[in-house]
């Protein structure tokens, strides 16, 4: 462990936390992590990592406080534990890790509620969450393996094994909102503060929730970011990449809550700041965004935007090809063909809703299909036919659809456009005729 004792005191001497969170991270080779645990054994880990820390540079000085040093004793000898865990995980438990894991992060939270630890540290906070989180996945993975695999059924009446499916998660979730409140209540001033730690916390609760599939637990990050903006650093003053996390995240939560223009801000900002070699986060992006652009401004992605992501390609370029053609039937069988993925994404009923703009473009066909007026005297500017017969629309929504529509229904779905403003006019009914607008009888699409 020389080697941390030495890393820590240069850490402690530069004020550098980005070093520091090195010397607890779990992301080693085994061989380093064997060089760690074969320096001691249980009985005398606290007094090895004592003695090596008050003999290191810094501790030589006195330069730490006595409670302080003794916090930093537990949570190396904390650390040492997991890194043996690690070692025997492919034999033993991920859930074992997971909980060493937690032991540590806790060592961590009381150093710096009641030990003193500075807010340059911080990325320690950072490293331990996202660690816990990784191993609390692994665990459950493992936990619900060994639950499929049982060889005795279980007739407890209060087992529940969809409970036990993301024990360790749910457990992580809490854990680290005890860190997001660490950070957020903290009244240093800014340039001391735990605050600035703040979004990176809250990035990694909103990972959390949504694997857990609680996106809306969310919602209360978003409240207590909001109520203590007052006393925090703009979000513009953090790291880009949490910016981009913060805002992506922001964005999906608006659209699940379907709102869609606040969703589309939010994503088209996180968007243009993404860097441009980090496909797997646009592709992320896009996947929100382009639903958000199909319902907000009826446009639809080009073949160049997508041709980075396959998989994007796969699920919105038939869809987009069918719109922009009012093929409805051929729409509903591509909409059915990717169905699992896209309610896995959570964009199944924002892209179904694609099938009114397809209807639309079916709609103004016939519009443009049935020519212009007769000019009432010579030399006037040709004007289009403005009066359609429900016929019409009612033969090609039927031949699109491969459906066979009666006027009552045709009626319902044209009252249903004019109403969602994607045409322009009214329906009279005793003559059977659709009265268009002669200005933007379809808005928005040039005709």
């Amino acid at each position: 462990m020389d080697a941390i004792f030495d890393d820590f005191s240069q850490a402690q001497k530069q004020c550098d936390g980005n070093l520091l969170s090195q010397t607890l991270s779990p992301a080693l080779s085994n061989e380093e992590l064997r060089a760690i645990w074969r320096t001691c054994n249980a009985y005398d880990v606290k007094s090895v990592v004592k003695r090596g820390l008050q003999t290191s540079e810094i501790g030589k000085k006195g330069a730490i406080p006595k409670e302080e040093l003794q916090c930093w004793t537990e949570l190396y000898a904390a650390y040492w534990k997991s890194a043996g865990e690690l070692l025997a995980s492919s034999q033993a438990s991920w859930t074992k890790v997971y909980e060493d894991w937690k032991e540590v992060l806790s060592i961590l939270i009381r150093g710096y509620m009641s030990c003193g630890f500075e807010s340059w540290t911080i990325p320690c906070l950072f490293v331990t969450g996202k660690y816990l989180r990784e191993f609390a996945i692994k665990a459950d993975a493992e936990r619900g393996s060994s639950l499929d695999n049982a060889a005795e059924p279980n007739f407890q009446d209060d087992f529940d094994p969809e409970a036990q499916k993301n024990h360790c998660l749910e457990d992580c979730a809490r854990q680290l909102n005890r860190v997001f409140n660490l950070c957020l209540s903290d009244r240093a001033p800014l340039e001391s503060s735990r605050k600035w730690g703040i979004y990176h916390v809250a990035n990694l609760l909103f990972k959390t929730y949504f694997k857990l599939n609680s996106a809306s637990l969310s919602k209360n990050i978003l409240k207590a970011l909001s109520a203590g903006r007052g006393d925090m650093p703009p979000l513009e003053a953090f790291p880009k990449s949490q910016q981009v996390t913060f805002k992506y995240y922001e964005g999906v939560l608006r659209f699940l809550e379907e709102d869609y223009v606040q969703a589309e801000k939010f994503l088209t900002e996180a968007w243009s700041m993404c860097h441009n070699n980090a496909l797997k986060n646009k592709e992320l992006i896009l996947t929100y965004l382009v639903p958000c652009h199909l319902l907000t401004t009826h446009t639809l992605p080009s073949k160049k935007l997508l041709e980075p992501y396959p998989r994007l390609q796969k699920l919105f370029l038939p869809l987009s090809q069918h719109i922009r053609k009012g093929e409805l039937h051929q729409f509903d069988i591509a909409l059915q063909e990717n169905e699992d993925e896209l309610v896995k994404r959570r964009i199944y009923l924002t892209l179904e809703r694609g099938r009114d703009i397809a209807l639309r473009n079916l709609l103004r066909k016939v519009f443009v299909a049935g020519g212009f007026e007769p000019p009432k005297t010579e030399g006037d500017k040709p004007v289009r036919r403005t009066r359609v017969p429900v016929a019409e629309f009612a033969a090609a929504i039927s031949l699109g659809s491969q459906e066979t529509l009666d006027n009552d229904e045709v009626e319902c779905l044209l009252a249903n456009m004019i109403y969602k403003n994607l045409m322009k006019g009214y329906i009279a009914r005793e003559r059977g005729i659709v009265v268009l607008s002669k200005s933007g009888a379809f808005p928005g699409t040039g005709v």
